[in-house]
């Protein structure tokens, strides 16, 4: 991202960002980092995306940052499969407490898990925004859980190799 975009960018979504409800999102594990750095990391890439596409990229980036503004307390009576179908319309919630949200940043942040959810989306800025979180979604599935994974596993082989000396 070039530096005026990044300075546009931090423009466009410098009042959620400092919001002190949503930066405890930094303290939520979501996709082996925290939901903090995931929403930063998809609101980066619907900006780019919105901005190319000619879209209406400043209401898109700012309601892909609060995409999955929701805490795990919210949750903690559904399962992990209920919580993929229901924690866009908590986000949508939490969201709306703090900013005045148009009918297409309901629309984006209800419709993103699509197709897993109800919500169909209606504008090309929602396809955007649900597009790049499944994008972003394995990179940090991949990128964080699989080297976890690959740590436990290599501790495990390196111990079982110690023990048997």
């Amino acid at each position: 991202m070039t530096k005026k975009n990044a300075d546009e960018f931090d423009s466009i979504v410098k009042d959620i960002i400092n919001n002190q409800d949503f930066c405890e999102l930094d303290n939520e594990l979501h996709h082996g980092i925290s939901r903090y750095g995931h929403s930063l990391r998809v609101a980066k890439g619907v900006y780019q995306m919105t901005k190319k596409l000619h879209l209406n990229y400043v209401e898109a980036t700012r309601a892909a940052l609060l995409h999955d503004f929701y805490f795990s307390y919210q949750l903690e009576e559904n399962g992990e499969f209920k919580n993929l179908l229901e924690h866009q319309s908590v986000a949508y919630l939490n969201a709306s407490k703090y900013y005045q949200l148009s009918a297409l940043q309901k629309n984006m942040i209800e419709s993103h898990m699509f197709p897993l959810c109800r919500v169909f989306p209606k504008y090309k800025e929602s396809f955007c925004l649900t597009a790049v979180d499944k994008v972003v979604a394995l990179y940090e599935q991949n990128r964080y859980k699989m080297g976890m994974k690959l740590g436990v596993y290599l501790l495990f082989i390196f111990n079982m190799l110690t023990l048997q000396k």
